[in-house]
This record gives structure tokens, sequence and C-alpha cells, in this order.
């Protein structure tokens, strides 16, 4: 028996100065450029949500296998693939060589662990949220890009990327 080679496993988000990721069940602010780095950063991956996530959103994205986590074995979508844990999605997309967990807060918390990379639109704001990204050891990784932008009402956010370090 040969063992498929594990993905990369990446972590994608939004957050505000103040950790913030969401408000009921919806993002924090609509920031175009960040929904146009989702969609070409994912594109053609797998993408692992929970359930709550995924019901934000409404639909199945296109070009990418939803993989939606709940532990309710009798919820289903259609357009999407339901694991009742995070080892049983990453097992759903092992044959893909790379993964993004694109939320919630929960789902990201357990997926830190295993995450080799980070992408983060990093929004230098604070917001009231009931959803935040987890405290993350920020010294297990090294940033190795960042691009600061600011949107027409001004707001200041950078897309950052981080990696694992070696032997972490």
């Amino acid at each position: 028996m040969t063992l498929m080679p594990r993905p990369t496993i990446a972590l994608i988000a939004a957050v505000a100065r103040n950790g913030a990721i969401g408000l009921n069940n919806d993002l924090l602010e609509h920031l175009p450029q960040d929904l146009q780095r989702f969609k070409r950063l994912t594109m053609g991956c797998p993408i692992v949500m929970g359930r709550k996530t995924f019901q934000s959103i409404g639909k199945p994205l296109p070009g990418r296998r939803n993989i939606v986590m709940s532990r309710d074995s009798n919820w289903q979508a259609a357009g999407v693939e339901r694991a009742e844990s995070l080892p049983a999605a990453f097992e759903l997309a092992s044959g893909a060589t790379k993964l993004f967990v694109i939320g919630g807060g929960q789902i990201y918390a357990q997926a830190m662990a295993s995450a080799d990379e980070v992408h983060l639109t990093e929004i230098d704001a604070d917001f009231a949220a009931d959803a935040f990204f987890p405290n993350w050891p920020r010294g297990d990784f090294h940033e190795v890009s960042r691009e600061t932008h600011t949107d027409p009402q001004g707001l200041i956010f950078s897309f950052v990327t981080y990696q694992r370090n070696k032997g972490d």
C-alpha cells in the first residue's frame, strides 16, 4: 500500500487587529481585493470549513472541492462533502497537493497545529465580533510576503503569508 503524500495545509482568513474574523456569521468588512486574493489562492484546491461558515456563504464555492465539517451525521448539502472531524476532512483531501482551511474560528483553532502556511489579510482596525482567529504560535512561522493596501474609505490592510519554520 502506497501512502499519498500529505497535502500542504494552509489557513486563510481576514483578521482585524483584535483577532476578530466575523460577526453574526458574516465577514467583518467587504474588501474586494481580499475576496479576489481568496479566490486566486484557493481556486482548484479543496477547501475545509465548518457548517456555520458554509451556511454563511450559502452555496458551494465553484472550482474547489468543498468539505464541510459537521458532527451531525444527517447534515448534508448539495455540492459538498461532509466530514465529522478535521482528520476525516484531511483524509477526504488526501490526493490534493494543497488544501485551505477557510473557517470559522473553531476550525482554525483545530487546524493550526497542522498548518504549513497561514495566509492572512491583516486589517489595521478593531471590529466588534463574535468569531475570532485563534491565538497562534507566531514564533513557529516566518513571514514570507507582505503587501499593504488602502481601500477607498482609508482602511489599511495587508496580505501576509507565513510559512511554518522547518523542523517545527
